[in-house]
């Protein structure tokens, strides 16, 4: 009932809509009992001999005008109403969405794409399913069923009462069969995500499978898994299956009850045929309340099932979020501090940072180096506050950032992550996408900059070519260099680079670092890096050893002090001396 209730309250924007539209759906269902009505007049008129062409000719007529009154009013009703639930489907998808994106990183880290897939497609169809059909099947089965049920009562009252007799017994198995319906849908829904994350694995993960020949696993994973969800809603179906039936057999009782009784109380005088006549319309009337009754469950426990599991990702709370007296930083200078910043990604793990300070000056730029897992990276998430600092603080032009708007903290920031990420639309709007606003100008020169404009050009659209499904068209380095594009025609006032040129090679990388020369010119830039060489010209290096700083100073100061950079950067080196070695023999 919770779960209905959270959809009843998204009908309160379209009052209007929704009223008007039972009111044309009531005139429909009341002008359907007047037709029995000019029924029975006629066929008692026919028995009794009295009837004329012409009567025949008014009760057809009024039966046509009634037809015509109900087709366009139902025509209202299917438009206010089940538009409405469109209304209410896209309400709701929005609604996700913009959750989603509130939702903090951990969140999207134990949840499966596929899940919140099937959240947005067959669990938002199921719920806009009970707006409308729900919502026209419960009214149809509520008034039109006491409706038809009070003029049967006024045409004959034992017979009305001995062809209600199947009716406690679907109100039963109604009851009985809605529990089932529910706990099989909600299978169904749980196994539709499990498919949606498996094909969704597959397709993302196609040049995996195929470089291990792995197609014929995958092929029978996804089959067993399509078999699996077959087989839920086989079960669902079979439910439905015997419902729908079972509904029609009781209706059908009704009638063989309603045609002996009353077929004998016309032969005995006690009604007339046009009584039976209509008595009959009516039964077939209330026909339709009672299979929709069926309508009502199945729709209703679905959408109920689907709404529940939606609530349960609106009812998420963000981990991160604006405090209440959250400061919202017009103009950011740039300076990025650090003070005895401890954190650990979990309670039971090790801390991936130890007590670390650093203060990088507004317009100055730092280099960071370290092993694997040695904490670079969490430097960059804990400055855009993609995960809370655990002790010590994080400043921004010497405010605290978890004191400030998350929106001014990430619009300060010009970030390029590790992993590199592009929509799979043109490169001019993923470079773009750093600055919505950007010109055509703005786009070419950050391109210009990240040293990938002449290998934009030489694509067969220029610009305007399609990269595919996460950049799949590109190599590595060119879909790193157009991140970095993206992040320089935002202009931020720090701009970080996390190991942004690791699939670049080294006179690319001296190309790009001398067009950034400029663009980072009175910028603040932090670079992350297991290459030295995209460190050395950094004011001020730190290096990163478990989580903890064990080294800090310029290139040649670290190189002077013989320790883990000098270690770094000999075998870095003689790598490339080898490189060159065997380039030579080649």
């Amino acid at each position: 009932m919770g779960n209905l209730r959270s959809i009843l309250k998204h009908f309160a924007p379209y009052r209007r809509a929704v009223i008007i539209g039972l009111a044309s759906l009531l005139v429909v269902d009341g002008l359907q009992l007047l037709i029995p009505r000019i029924i029975k007049q006629a066929v008692d008129g026919l028995t009794a001999g009295t009837a004329t062409g012409g009567d025949l000719a008014g009760y057809g007529m009024m039966i046509a005008a009634l037809a015509a009154v109900i087709a366009a009013l139902r025509f209202v009703w299917r438009c206010l109403i089940i538009g409405t639930s469109r209304h209410i489907e896209e309400d709701i998808r929005n609604r996700i969405f913009e959750h989603l994106l509130r939702l903090s990183s951990r969140y999207f880290a134990l949840t499966k794409t596929g899940d919140l897939m099937a959240h947005a497609t067959n669990d938002l169809n199921a719920v806009r399913m009970a707006c409308g059909f729900g919502l026209v099947a419960t009214t149809d089965a509520i008034i039109l069923g006491v409706a038809s049920i009070g003029f049967m009562l006024v045409l004959n009252v034992k017979l009305t009462l001995l062809a209600l007799i199947p009716m406690p017994i679907i109100a039963f198995f109604t009851l009985r069969a809605g529990k089932l319906l529910h706990q099989r849908f909600e299978r169904v829904q749980e196994t539709f995500s499990h498919l949606m994350e498996g094909v969704r694995e597959s397709i993302a993960g196609i040049r995996v499978v195929k470089a291990y020949v792995q197609e014929d696993h995958q092929q029978e994973r996804l089959s067993d898994l399509g078999r699996r969800y077959i087989r839920r809603n086989v079960e669902l179906v079979r439910i439905w299956g015997v419902f729908f039936p079972f509904v029609i057999l009781m209706s059908s009782l009704s009638v063989v009850i309603v045609l002996f009784v009353g077929g004998r109380q016309v032969m005995l005088g006690t009604i007339s045929t046009g009584d039976l006549v209509a008595f009959v319309s009516y039964l077939g009337i209330l026909t339709w309340p009672m299979m929709a009754m069926g309508w009502v469950v199945n729709v209703l426990q679905r959408g109920s099932a689907s709404m529940g599991r939606i609530n349960r990702i609106l009812e998420s709370v963000p981990e991160i979020v604006d405090s209440e007296r959250a400061v919202d930083l017009d103009v950011v200078r740039g300076e990025v501090e650090f003070r005895d910043v401890t954190f650990q990604y979990d309670d039971d793990a090790a801390p991936a940072l130890s007590d670390v300070s650093f203060v990088v000056p507004a317009g100055s730029s730092l280099g960071v180096l370290g092993r694997t897992g040695s904490g670079k990276s969490t430097i960059c998430n804990l400055l855009l506050r993609i995960f809370e600092t655990g002790e010590g603080q994080v400043l921004l032009d010497g405010h605290n950032v978890k004191g400030l708007s998350l929106r001014s903290v990430r619009r300060a920031f010009g970030y390029v992550p590790q992993d590199t990420f592009l929509f799979s639309d043109t490169v001019a709007e993923n470079i773009r996408f750093g600055s919505p606003d950007a010109t055509d100008d703005d786009v070419r020169r950050a391109a210009e900059v990240a040293s990938i404009l002449g290998e934009i050009e030489e694509l067969a659209d220029g610009m305007d070519t399609l990269v595919g499904e996460r950049g799949v068209t590109l190599s590595g380095g060119q879909k790193q260099r157009i991140a970095i594009a993206r992040a320089i025609v935002a202009l931020p006032s720090v701009i970080i680079l996390d190991d942004a040129l690791s699939s670049v090679d080294t006179a690319t990388e001296e190309k790009i670092q001398r067009g950034l020369a400029t663009v980072l010119q009175g910028r603040t830039s932090i670079i992350v890096s297991h290459r030295i060489s995209s460190i050395s010209g950094a004011d001020d290096i730190i290096v990163f050893d478990g989580g903890r700083i064990t080294e800090r100073g310029t290139h040649q100061e670290l190189l002077a002090e013989g320790g883990l950079y000098a270690d770094i950067h000999q075998r870095q080196l003689l790598e490339e001396e080898m490189d060159e070695s065997n380039a030579d023999q080649a």
